[in-house]
């Protein structure tokens, strides 16, 4: 199986004109790439997370209009879907390459979870590389540096706004070579699934 990594044209997908249009290129040139990359990954992260794990890839159905800025692929124990559950995703915007952790809004035991994790501060900061980033919304292109960041803060913001997200992971800017070289990047994938893997399994605890 190759996998060729993500190029220019990708990532220039967001840039097209028209829901329809853009769609239609996502579709053709960003989720087969996300097939391929679930072949690659899915035996090592289900290793990792220690049950089976299903892959949701975003369909963007209830956009009428807007086209999407960004897209992505889920991974999650539940078949029937991720957005309720902690998950893995791995994404593009116009000029990044997310692979997340992800806790987002719709999950139900945030509180829960953001207390186990401010619980297990000090592991989680002995665990989590500086260079990895948080992102406090997946619907924004933006993200700090855990060296940046304060983590405690950004948890107890999770755990009290009842829109406020959590993701932890890795972002590649569009011109990084990883990007363009598919068998470093899904090293980088699995290496990125490990290092997080701490956290989601405490959290599958709650």
């Amino acid at each position: 199986m190759t996998f060729n990594g993500f190029n220019k044209e990708d990532f220039e997908t967001f840039y097209i004109e028209g829901l329809d249009e853009r769609m239609n290129a996502i579709k053709e040139r960003i989720q087969p790439k996300f097939q391929t990359i679930h072949d690659l990954v899915i035996e090592d992260l289900q290793i990792i997370a220690g049950h089976e794990m299903h892959l949701h890839i975003a369909k963007h159905a209830r956009r009428t209009v807007n086209p999407p800025k960004d897209t992505w692929s889920a991974y999650c124990h539940n078949k029937r879907g991720y957005k309720k559950h902690p998950h893995f995703q791995i994404g593009l915007w116009h000029d990044q390459l997310f692979i997340w952790l992800a806790y987002i809004y719709e999950l139900p035991h945030k509180a829960e979870i953001a207390d186990k994790f401010i619980n297990e501060l000090d592991e989680i900061k002995v665990t989590i590389p500086q260079d990895y980033y948080v992102s406090l919304d997946h619907m924004k292109n933006e993200a700090h540096p855990v060296s940046d960041i304060d983590i405690a803060k950004s948890l107890e913001r999770f755990k009290k706004v009842k829109k406020a997200e959590f993701l932890i992971g890795k972002r590649f800017d569009a011109n990084n070579p990883i990007v363009h070289d598919g068998d470093a990047l899904i090293k980088e994938i699995k290496d990125t699934f490990q290092t997080v893997s701490p956290l989601y399994i405490s959290s599958m605890k709650v």
